[in-house]
């Protein structure tokens, strides 16, 4: 059953100390952090919280220090008083709402180094993006303590470097990895699908089109990498106002360029779609090759 109330937390150390007075009782907290305009990705993630622990914690935290100069700061979509509704319809006990000052307040010096994961991909396209990444999960860990914490693999590079952020510095969290949730149609849900324009809305089903034209080429046999992406670019080169950031055929463990596919590949790929501003999507998913 749903709390008849949402606790709204603004303050770190408010939030610390609510999560060290469940921690001491015993329970179970369960975290899924997010950047706001919640879709039915982000809920889901929650309703999984939900069913695996005794609290739930959501953050809303837009993290600047993720963002390049030339990014979408500015115009990432905001929707909070419809995203509190959801959280009240999921069951969330407690929402965590920060603002930059509480989060990197006058002085605020020390960053996390992302690593050779995030050499590619994401990490070459936005330089110093997964440092910003991963230092805000790491001081949203230390504050709300969770036992579990949820991240849909869209954003497959990231969950994996938060995965192996969490091994490498010992946290004690186990971070679970959650399917993609796509809309009827296809295409990944995003809360930058809030900012598409209507054709670019229809051109965008182009992802996952692409994404379901390789992985049944690999179903049928193809194991050359190379002869997979250049479907995936020939179809892409035909979608209107849409530029290719990147697409790789990669071992879904390393996230290296692959050769030839195996058991563990993964295609991943990054679009922009020209409007003002721009809006760039991302999408993936595995390569399965038939025995």
């Amino acid at each position: 059953m749903a709390p008849k109330t949402l606790k709204v937390i603004t303050s770190p150390e408010e939030m610390q100390k609510w999560a060290m007075s469940q921690r001491r009782r015993g329970k179970t907290i369960g975290f899924v952090p997010t950047m706001g305009a919640l879709h039915e990705g982000h809920l889901s993630l929650m309703r999984r919280g939900r069913t695996e622990n005794h609290a739930l914690v959501v953050s809303i935290f837009v993290n600047p220090i993720q963002f390049g100069p030339k990014e979408d700061f500015e115009s990432y979509p905001e929707r909070l008083e419809s995203d509190k509704r959801g959280l009240k319809k999921v069951g969330v006990d407690v929402l965590f709402l920060p603002d930059a000052a509480a989060m990197y307040p006058e002085g605020f010096q020390t960053k996390i180094g992302a690593g050779p994961l995030a050499d590619r991909w994401c990490g070459a396209s936005r330089p110093g993006h997964f440092d910003g990444v991963l230092t805000v999960v790491a001081k949203l860990f230390n504050l709300v303590m969770p036992n579990k914490a949820y991240f849909g693999e869209k954003d497959y590079q990231q969950y994996l470097l938060i995965k192996q952020m969490a091994t490498d510095l010992a946290m004690p969290v186990e971070v679970v990895g959650c399917p993609i949730y796509r809309e009827a149609d296809g295409l990944a849900m995003s809360s930058r699908n809030f900012n598409l324009k209507k054709l670019n809305r229809k051109n965008a089903l182009a992802l996952s089109q692409v994404l379901e034209q390789v992985q049944q080429a690999a179903r049928a046999g193809e194991r050359n990498a190379k002869k997979l992406k250049s479907i995936a670019e020939s179809s892409l080169s035909k979608v209107a106002r849409c530029e290719i950031d990147y697409l790789a055929i990669v071992d879904q463990n390393t996230l290296l360029p692959l050769k030839r596919i195996e058991k563990e590949a993964r295609m991943l790929m990054a679009v922009k779609f020209q409007q003002k501003p721009w809006v760039r999507l991302i999408d993936n998913g595995p390569l399965v090759v038939e025995d």
